[in-house]
């Protein structure tokens, strides 16, 4: 075959793609846009409501209605800000909480860096079996003042999963929040993500709170103490996919009822519930999406009246990566759980037992975060093949963009109209400038190197490669001496 005829080929090939493809694909862009758009009102509505219920939200633990709580924080090789992150959780202003961290085998300085900071002593307790672990417990570890509530397990390597499974076993309080050893939790935070349980004793299972990037912000002695966007335009836009997914997204489908994800790295769940489910799986890399899908499916399956909410006011400040390499890492993993744990609980799609959950919040998973990448890699190699082949006009091309990106680039500023008037958390309008900015950058090159990135997970799962966690390389904080 001739170069020409070859051309005349893929052309005729890709006309009939076009013909066949161009208008479903321009819907499904404006569908997704348009959900979360919905989302974003939905959070704006449910930030307005919470407003109420801020003044009296750090006053009511006086009135002896705030339930213990055990901080989780498992760690492996976290030596950059494992003893800033750990004077956080222990100086938060909350009346009965304790501190568990659990060493899964580190190879590097965190649990030296935790034992000279805390001045730990090894004490013989045996932990409880309620819920089973793999790997052998080497030590448990407290502070030698015996008055700071802090126990240290260390374990052999098994994973994080196993870890919190673990911490689960070792808490003593009836709440246990699951944290990133990375992470700096808000002074305050604990009074809010615990508010929930106290307002609806018998329902609550499960709450999370809102994670923001840590990268570029100053901290003193663990706590914030001024925030600044990070330097590096990788963690900008990152910035602002947390803004949008996380706080505002979640904070919608609390809203709407079909919170199905809680993230791992600052979520609040009943010890008793995840001990009566198993604890966490540790044969999934999804576990946070897992283990609420599983709270989710055993709770409606014995027909028990239960809620699980999001509440945006707690701040959980972490790390995100710096670099494309951690991040690639990052997000295969990240759209690999998504893909198994979706698959795992496929049975609950359109499920009327399982409600909005089964009809509208796993199909929203499906087809707005599974498939999203694929139709938009469809989108982003037949729209510039059919422009370079001639095939396609101008204007339906503009069409694309416009409903593909720039009604993304809208969504995400609306995000950030709310976020500003919610919480205001930048006081510089050089902060808003560079979130704007961002939020455009996102489009270019970035979204479609993490569209390619979350099909390699996908595509490594379904061909049944064995996931390696590697490791997530910290700079550690901001941190400035006390």
């Amino acid at each position: 075959m001739s170069w020409d005829g070859f051309v005349d080929g893929l052309r005729a090939a890709v006309v009939w793609v076009m013909d066949v493809t161009s208008v479903p694909i321009i819907v499904y862009f404006v569908l997704i846009n348009t959900s979360l758009l919905v989302l974003v009102v939905l959070a704006y509505v449910e930030f307005r409501s919470q407003q109420r219920r801020r003044a009296t939200a750090l006053t009511w633990q006086g009135a002896g209605m705030a339930p213990g709580v055990s901080l989780l924080v498992p760690a492996y090789n976290e030596e950059a800000g494992i003893v800033t992150a750990v004077k956080s959780f222990l100086t938060l202003r909350y009346p009965r909480h304790e501190v568990v961290v659990i060493d899964d085998g580190s190879t590097d300085a965190t649990f030296a860096r935790i034992e000279e900071a805390f001045d730990l002593v090894a004490v013989p307790r045996e932990l409880p079996q309620e819920i089973p672990v793999r790997a052998r417990t080497l030590g448990v570890y407290v502070p030698r003042d015996g008055r700071t509530r802090l126990v240290v397990v260390r374990k052999e390597n098994s994973g994080k999963t196993e870890a919190l499974n673990l911490g689960i076993n070792a808490a003593s309080e009836p709440l246990v929040a699951m944290l990133d050893g990375d992470s700096i939790l808000e002074p305050d935070g604990l009074l809010h993500v615990t508010r929930p349980f106290a307002d609806d004793p018998t329902r609550m299972v499960a709450t999370g709170g809102a994670i923001r990037p840590v990268n570029g912000s100053r901290v003193v002695s663990g706590r914030i103490v001024d925030v600044e966007m990070p330097r590096n335009w990788l963690a900008r836009i990152q910035l602002v996919e947390y803004l949008r997914a996380f706080l505002l997204g979640r904070t919608g489908w609390s809203r709407l009822g079909g919170l199905i994800l809680i993230s791992g790295a600052f979520g609040l769940f009943r010890r008793d519930v995840v001990v009566e489910v198993g604890g966490l799986e540790p044969d999934t890399i999804g576990e946070d999406f897992e283990l609420v899908m599983r709270i989710h499916k055993k709770l409606r399956d014995e027909g028990r009246d239960y809620a699980i909410e999001f509440v945006p006011e707690p701040v959980s400040w972490t790390e995100v990566p710096v670099s494309a390499r951690i991040l690639r890492r990052q997000r295969k993993r990240w759209h690999r759980g998504l893909w198994e744990t979706l698959w795992a609980y496929r049975s609950m799609l359109f499920h009327p037992r399982y409600g909005r959950v089964g009809w509208v919040a796993l199909p929203y998973y499906w087809l707005f975060e599974l498939l999203a990448p694929l139709l938009e890699l469809f989108g982003i190699i037949v729209v510039p093949l059919a422009l370079l082949l001639g095939v396609i006009n101008i204007p339906f091309a503009v069409l694309f963009l416009v409903l593909a990106y720039g009604y993304a680039v809208l969504v995400t500023l609306a995000a950030m109209v709310v976020d500003e008037w919610a919480f205001h958390k930048h006081d510089r309008w050089r902060a808003i400038w560079q979130t704007i900015a961002a939020s455009v950058l996102e489009n270019v090159g970035y979204r479609q190197a993490t569209v390619v990135w979350r099909l390699e997970g996908w595509w490594a799962s379904l061909r049944g490669k064995k996931h390696v966690w590697g490791v997530m390389t910290r700079t550690g904080f901001d941190e400035d001496a006390a």
